[in-house]
């Protein structure tokens, strides 16, 4: 089944506006574009890289250190159970923060952009 109507109307505002390439061109190399990306590039590239080194320590520690990986800490619980675990804690925690950050800073100066470009100002 398919259908040619148009999707509905968001409701969320008014419609966008039919801006030009020069136009969103213009906007990309403002200022507050500019700090709206170094807002999010100060946030998620230290993390991306703190991320990628944990997981690689865990991958390293699973192929060279399989004693110590094997250690048990209480009843069948071994190092390597928890470091696992751990891997997935992180991963959560990473996404509550870049939530939390993307709602503080990013999401306001990305929509004074957004409003600024729909008011053709």
């Amino acid at each position: 089944m398919t259908t040619e109507a148009a999707p509905p109307p968001s409701g969320a505002g008014p419609a966008p506006a039919n801006l030009s390439a020069e136009e969103f061109t213009r906007v990309q190399q403002s200022p507050e574009f500019a700090e709206l990306r170094g807002s999010y590039r100060s946030f998620a590239f230290p993390l991306t890289v703190a991320f990628i080194a944990w997981y690689l320590l865990y991958v390293l520690l699973s192929s060279y250190a399989g004693g110590f990986m094997g250690t048990k800490l209480f009843g069948n619980i071994n190092v390597a159970l928890v470091l696992g675990l751990a891997q997935f804690l992180t991963t959560f925690l990473i996404a509550w923060l870049y939530s939390r950050h993307a709602a503080a800073k990013l999401d306001p100066k990305a929509e004074a952009i957004k409003k600024r470009m729909e008011a053709g100002a």
